[in-house]
Order: C-alpha cells, then structure tokens, then sequence
C-alpha cells in the first residue's frame, strides 16, 4: 500500500477544501467498500479526510413532510427507522436485502451512493479496465459477461451499478444534497450517477472536492404500497442480477401514478421513464404490466453472457408491479 496521510476534517467546509486542494484526496467514512479497493491497490489516495464525525447523522422532517437522511446516517439506521418502514417501505427492503448486518452498521448512506462498480475484470489489476486506466480496454466486451449491463452500456464500459439502496432511492426521486468550496447544490438522484460513454471512470457527477452531506426523500403518499424485489444468485450476500423498485398509486381500477427503476442492468441505477408514462391512466391487469415492462426493456442489448437477463426483468417489472397494485408487501 503508498503511503499517505491521514486527517480528520473539523467540518464540511474543512473536508471540501482539503479535497479541493488535493486531487488525489479520498473521503472516509464507514469505508467499507474504499478499505477494500485500498488493499487491492485500486485506490492510491495521497491523504484520506476522515469525515466520520461530522455532524450528518440524523433523521429529520422536512418541512414539506419528506424526510431528509444526513449523509453519515448508517444503512442499518435507515432500513430500521419507523417513518422509513411506514413511508418508504421499498426502501427498507432494498437496504435489508444487501449486505450483512455488520456491513450495514457501518456503511453510510452517502458512502452507499459512491460505491464503485463489482466489476470483477475492475478488481482484478491483471486484466485492463477503463474505469481504473482510461483507454486500456474492456475484457468484459469478449469476456464472461453474465453479470453486465444490458441498458445504457458503451464500449468503454458494461459494467452495472453494486447498490440497493440507490434502485429505491432512484425510484423514490430523491435528491441528493452536497457542498463543495463554491457553495451548496441539490442533485436529482437520476442526474446524480452517470453512464459510462467515453469516461467510464467517473461514477457521478460530483465536482472535484465536493463532499455528499445529505438524501432528500419527498413525500410521496403512495410509496407506501412500494416493494423491492431483488433476483440474485444466492439468497443472501449476492450482488443482483435484476432488481426492480416500484410503487404504483390506484384511482378506481386505473393507475394514477407510478415509479419504476430498475438495478442490475446498467451502470447507473435505470429509471424506466418511458414504462411510467405509458402506464398513466391504465387500467390494473397482467397484459398492462407486460406492456410496460416490454417498454422499458425496448432499448436493452443483451451481451454473449446475459441474454437471459431481458425476460427475467420483464418478469420482474410484472411482478413488482403487480405486488404493488394490490397494497405492497414482499414481492
């Protein structure tokens, strides 16, 4: 491992002027998926910037009856917080299905967002990888690509998005506060993570030095009828092959309104805009989920290796939907 320094940052105005002056600078925090790139050299950082004790770990109201997370609030916390249960089930469900309970009591909300991808031909230093040397190739284009994405991929990149979390939170139009040396902003949660293009090695769309300090959930009445279904390898522990976060508001025997977003599939988490348009004003039923879900899979470009990953989210998207339409619950 390189030598580097290591600080622990008074405030958010300290931690984003260190970062700002210092290129190749790191936040800390739960470090949970930073701790392992640093042992596989994925990471060099010249100093690391503790930001752990910060004052971001609170739950509170806002004033419009959403609810805001503080960056440094534990997914456990979150998966276990009444409103959250109550409100944004979905949500909830998404942090409980991944990781282990002793990862969850250390990783945070904002270091979940800036996971970056289980890509294995990234972890593994012996093959290139665009995302750790830009211009140096992608194995995964000829290589086993059974995990990869099907939506949004270019040829510098297949990988897809790690997070649960990010699949609910996309799906609940979060938005995500941050600060850097030039102020404070709000990020929609769909503009906060990027596709790959030709700069597949920048995750988000953050600025150099600026530092997460806090997830807006607005309020949405019907996302309590919201599920997560998660389709993965093994029953725990396991990245997902698909995942499917949706929430489905009901006037009479027609939609009303509708989120959908979609994991496993792409380098971002995948809101499926177009199935939610379609979708408005129709009536509940088996063939209207079909159709939606064969809209939002209209784009998808199946690799060597994981072709069998279109129909298995079409299913997932009708099932999701449907749990949802009769009140939510498992799905």
């Amino acid at each position: 491992m390189n030598n580097f320094t290591y600080t622990r940052a008074t405030s958010v105005k300290d931690a984003a002027q260190r970062a700002s002056t210092d290129q190749n600078a790191m936040f800390i925090a739960g470090g949970t998926n930073l701790v392992d790139r640093l042992k596989v050299f994925l990471d060099e950082p010249s100093q690391l910037i503790d930001i752990s004790r910060l004052q971001m770990q609170r739950i509170e109201r806002t004033a419009n009856g959403g609810l805001r997370l503080g960056a440094l609030v534990t997914n456990t916390a979150v998966a276990d917080y009444p409103d959250i249960r109550r409100d944004y089930p979905m949500l909830s469900r998404a942090i409980l299905s991944g990781a282990s309970q002793q990862i969850r009591n250390m990783a945070t909300v904002g270091g979940n967002l800036l996971q970056r991808t289980r890509c294995p031909y990234y972890y593994d230093t012996a093959f290139p990888c665009n995302k750790r040397q830009p211009g140096s190739g992608c194995p995964a284009l000829t290589g086993i690509n059974r995990m990869h994405a099907i939506l949004g991929a270019s040829e510098q990149c297949l990988a897809v998005h790690p997070s649960d979390m990010c699949i609910a939170l996309a799906a609940l139009d979060a938005l995500v506060e941050v600060e850097g040396t030039k102020g404070k902003r709000q990020i929609p949660f769909t503009d906060f993570h990027r596709l790959p293009g030709n700069t597949p090695q920048r995750d988000t769309n953050l600025e150099p030095g600026e530092l997460i300090t806090a997830v807006v959930l607005p309020p949405i009445p019907f996302a309590k009828s919201g599920v997560y279904l998660k389709l993965r390898d093994r029953a725990s522990y396991a990245f997902a092959l698909i995942s499917v976060a949706a929430a489905v508001d009901l006037e009479g025997e027609r939609i009303k309104d509708v989120r959908l977003a979609i994991g496993g599939v792409a380098h971002k988490p995948w809101r499926a805009t177009e199935a939610e348009k379609f979708l408005i004003g129709k009536p509940v039923n088996t063939e209207t989920f079909q159709q939606a879900a064969e809209i939002a899979l209209r784009g998808a470009k199946p690799l060597t290796h994981n072709g069998f990953k279109v129909e298995m989210t079409k299913r997932a998207i009708r099932r999701a939907l449907t749990v949802s339409a009769k009140g939510g619950g498992v799905a």
